[in-house]
């Protein structure tokens, strides 16, 4: 009982602390009632702190990756990730030189987890090959409180570091921008993904500015084009071109540090080679008809029938992707064939596959 007195007066006391209404004093005070203003809560995030430097990863490590494939997620006829053929397009990558991977993002379509999925793929890839390429978490949302706790999550699952869209469809303000980006900023190396043509906003160089000035901002994946890049590399930011069509001048003409590469799911080998051994025009134009085939509709429905056709995964859609006409696919046959089948992944000759062998999941 004497205990649960001591509580008593110890609440007692706390509340007496607590601030007296404002709007009660106010009127006393001028004879006009004011409303109470709302408390305002501090940012009580805390920077994760681990003794444990098996994935730990600095931001300049981040800075000097070239090439970054934003890897595919396939599907098995249930609709559950289909990991066996996941990890085979994981080891493709890392054999045929690619430095870095997004998990999750919209080429792996991110969107169409739960986040219980999204975390779980991403401590998957980190645990079967985080020793041999740079795990890059797509934890961005619309929503700051979800992007807080799903980039805590995946850095607590060994992510070396996190990729970060701006707000969309509730699009908010430039301020509102640097502090939904500054609010993640704390947890670790972080990359800023610009996609106006999904969020239906640019993130504008001032926002970016501002934000660069935090010791984890990895850089910039830009979507814009050329001149930005430019503006960004003058004043000594990392970017990556996020336009698998611009990236080979993105990287040789305007500073690039690299590129951020849908292609490089299929052709991961050439796409090294455009990053990483000088200006190759020649090489350039050889994959011109491939990129353009990629995104003849909205990515990732081109490099989802085109691995479905090499054979390395099934031909499984998410709704609401569907495959490419028939039309298409048999295109994508005669590129491969231009471009030398060796030079993709998988092992299988390339293949027309008929409508009725795919198959569409809407549940699961």
């Amino acid at each position: 009982m004497s205990s649960l007195r001591s509580c008593g007066v110890c609440l007692k006391d706390a509340i007496s602390q607590l601030p007296s209404p404002s709007g009660a004093n106010n009127y006393k005070r001028t004879g006009r009632w004011q409303s109470p203003q709302a408390a305002i809560i501090p940012n009580l995030h805390l920077p994760m702190r681990s003794l444990e430097l098996k994935n730990r990863t600095s931001t300049e490590d981040i800075k000097s990756l070239r090439l970054i494939t934003a890897i595919k997620t396939p599907y098995l006829p249930d609709g559950r990730f289909d990991l066996e053929a996941y990890d085979a397009l994981m080891h493709m990558q890392i054999v045929n030189g690619a430095e870095g991977i997004i998990v999750g993002g919209t080429t792996g379509e991110g969107h169409l987890m739960s986040w219980d999925e999204h975390i779980m793929l991403i401590g998957h890839t980190v645990n079967c090959f985080g020793g041999s390429i740079k795990v890059i978490g797509n934890t961005g949302s619309n929503s700051t409180r979800e992007a807080i706790h799903a980039t805590e999550q995946g850095f607590a699952v060994g992510m070396h570091a996190a990729l970060h869209i701006n707000p969309y469809y509730g699009k908010t303000s430039l301020e509102g921008l640097v502090s939904h980006f500054e609010a993640v900023l704390s947890m670790g190396p972080t990359i800023i993904y610009n996609v106006p043509s999904r969020t239906g906003q640019d993130i504008p160089p001032q926002v970016i500015h501002k934000v660069a000035e935090s010791s984890n901002m990895a850089g910039v994946k830009e979507c814009v084009g050329n001149g930005r890049i430019r503006e960004y590399t003058d004043n000594g930011i990392v970017v990556w071109s996020g336009n698998d069509d611009q990236c080979h001048y993105d990287r040789w003409g305007y500073g690039a540090t690299g590129v951020i590469s849908v292609a490089s799911n299929l052709v991961p080998g050439l796409m090294r080679k455009l990053m990483f051994a000088g200006k190759n025009t020649s090489l350039n134009s050889k994959l011109m008809p491939l990129i353009e085939w990629l995104f003849c509709e909205p990515n990732p429905i081109g490099l989802n029938t085109a691995l479905a056709q090499l054979g390395v995964v099934r031909p499984v859609f998410q709704l609401p992707y569907v495959p490419l006409p028939l039309t298409r696919r048999e295109e994508f046959v005669n590129i491969v064939k231009e471009i030398g089948r060796e030079n993709f992944v998988g092992e299988r000759d390339v293949q027309v596959i008929d409508d009725d062998d795919f198959i569409l999941v809407s549940r699961y």
